[in-house]
């Protein structure tokens, strides 16, 4: 925030900071990490949204780490990929929270992470993992049953 502060100060600048992109972290063990909108605040602001949840008892560096305590934890709206908001929580939540917060900053949704090649494994294929199930969530009854045919056609 003082970087743009100062930069507006300097330069006549009008930018501002949005509080929905600022991440914070709490260094406990697990660690929990958090940015955007929370669930209940979501809830009772009566925002519609959807919640996509990875834990990490599915994920394989979390497993081989020994680590695999906690979850991530994404808001969408109803009919979009756009982040709304993000908690994890995670022996690197604090580190694992920078790529969704670019991710909002940057206006790109949960597509564009699962279309994002990410190392394996890392813990942080949990939001990648998050990505893939948004774009599972759009496959319609139809579109699956004759995805379902071609593979077997072509199998």
């Amino acid at each position: 925030m003082a970087r743009i502060v100062v930069r507006n100060a300097l330069f006549l600048g009008r930018r501002k900071v949005s509080t929905l992109t600022i991440p914070w972290a709490t260094y406990t063990e697990p660690e929990i990490a958090h940015v955007g909108l929370h669930e209940k605040d979501a809830r009772s602001h009566g925002i519609p949204h959807r919640v996509f949840m990875q834990k990490l008892d599915d994920v394989d560096r979390a497993i081989l780490d020994s680590e695999d305590e906690g979850f991530v934890k994404i808001l969408t709206p109803p009919k979009s990929d756009a982040i709304l908001g993000a908690t994890i929580v995670s022996a690197h939540a604090s580190e694992m929270i920078s790529e969704i917060t670019v991710a909002m900053v940057a206006g790109v949704g949960l597509g564009a992470i699962s279309n994002t090649i990410h190392p394996y494994p890392t813990q942080a294929e949990a939001i990648k993992k998050i990505g893939d199930a948004y774009l599972r969530s759009r496959l319609t009854p139809l579109v699956q049953t004759m995805l379902k045919k071609w593979l077997a056609w072509t199998g």
